[in-house]
């Protein structure tokens, strides 16, 4: 039996009408247009996304909020009340602490921060007089005093700070952006609290009819853990916040109340958080005593295994439960690609794919041999 027409051999060696293999070979020009084609669409949304990155980070940062939040506003819910007037209460507790934690802390977190770089000379004048800067000196020669001298110029002249950020005109430029992305946020976070039963129907009605069950207990467990991962976190910051305030009030440490929103900020970044403050309030502490420092560093490294060991588990385990390896594979993955914002939401987003992992991959592979076997 002879090959049909189609799959007799050219004079060139490929078989006429053959597959993509032959269009490319013999119209190299439709392919190699339709390869650039391709390769401008991708760079095109690769600069659309560019540009758009600060829209999206928005839009995070604000579903997150919206997840974290949720929680309480369905708590609220059922104690009777309605989505409406739960969404209300929780808005009005939030802006009328957050307007109290701002009446009561800016002003004196300015003053500190003043009065700080006026005390800078004498910190530094009193540690040189202490044993330790005699031991560093013994150890390291005029470096550290040549150290010091250059902190203290730093430290003592604003326009270093400035030019930080750029310059003067660049730090107001930055404090705007900053305060606006903040009212967008609260925004669309609110947007999305009100909306989020809607959008999850919405979601549960993409998916067949036979699925959506599935989809909906697998979506409800995601978004119940992210929720309970950002109220955890906020409770732990708190925690850390609280402690530092007493140590450093109590001990006689400067700057008890900047200290401790600085620890508030800072230990919301998952896991380096509270080894980066750490170091910050020891540093910050040695400057002013060093024996109050060492009991400060002390106390803090015993709180962090506490928290570690104690707080975390109560608090997290209920809602977000992954192995401490996949976490910090997660934090620093996150942190490369997205900076500050994936490494807060690495953690969320690992915990939500072992979760989709266990829900449907796995039944699913067991289901194939289970197939299989019989």
């Amino acid at each position: 039996m002879s090959d049909a027409p189609g799959d007799q051999p050219s004079d060139d060696g490929v078989r006429a009408g053959g597959g993509p293999r032959w269009r490319a070979i013999h119209h190299p020009f439709a392919f190699g247009f339709f390869v650039t084609l391709g390769a401008l669409v991708a760079l095109l949304l690769g600069l659309a996304f560019s540009n758009l990155s600060t829209v999206i980070i928005y839009v995070v940062f604000a579903l997150f909020a919206a997840l974290g939040l949720d929680p309480v506003v369905r708590l609220i819910e059922r104690r009777g009340l309605s989505r409406v007037w739960a969404i209300v209460i929780v808005y009005v507790a939030f802006a009328v602490v957050l307007a109290a934690v701002l009446w009561l802390i800016i002003p004196t977190v300015v003053r500190q921060v003043a009065q700080f770089v006026q005390d800078v000379p004498t910190l530094i004048a009193n540690f040189q007089k202490g044993d330790t800067y005699a031991w560093l000196e013994d150890q390291f020669g005029d470096t550290i005093g040549d150290l010091l001298g250059q902190l203290q110029t730093f430290l003592v002249d604003p326009g270093h700070l400035a030019a930080i950020g750029g310059g003067v005109l660049q730090v107001g430029v930055s404090i705007v952006t900053g305060i606006s992305g903040a009212i967008i946020i609260l925004v669309l976070s609110l947007y999305f609290l009100a909306s989020l039963p809607v959008i999850k129907q919405s979601f549960y009605r993409l998916v067949p009819a036979y699925g959506r069950p599935r989809v909906a207990d697998l979506t409800e467990k995601i978004t119940d853990s992210i929720g309970g991962y950002l109220m955890g976190m906020v409770i732990l910051a708190f925690c850390n916040a609280t402690f530092v305030f007493l140590m450093f009030f109590f001990l006689g440490l400067p700057f008890p109340l900047l200290l401790a929103v600085v620890a508030f900020c800072i230990t919301l970044i998952p896991l380096v958080g509270t080894v980066l403050f750490w170091v910050i309030g020891s540093v910050v502490a040695l400057f002013a005593d060093p024996v109050g420092a060492l009991i400060f560093a002390g106390a803090y490294l015993v709180y962090m295994q506490l928290e570690a060991y104690l707080l975390t588990p109560r608090i997290m385990n209920r809602t977000i439960s992954i192995p401490g390896a996949l976490v910090v594979i997660g934090a620093l993955v996150g942190g490369t690609l997205l900076g500050l914002l994936g490494a807060l939401v690495a953690i969320p987003v690992t915990a939500s794919v072992l979760l989709i992992l266990k829900q449907v991959l796995i039944p699913r592979q067991d289901a194939k041999r289970a197939a299989d076997e019989l």
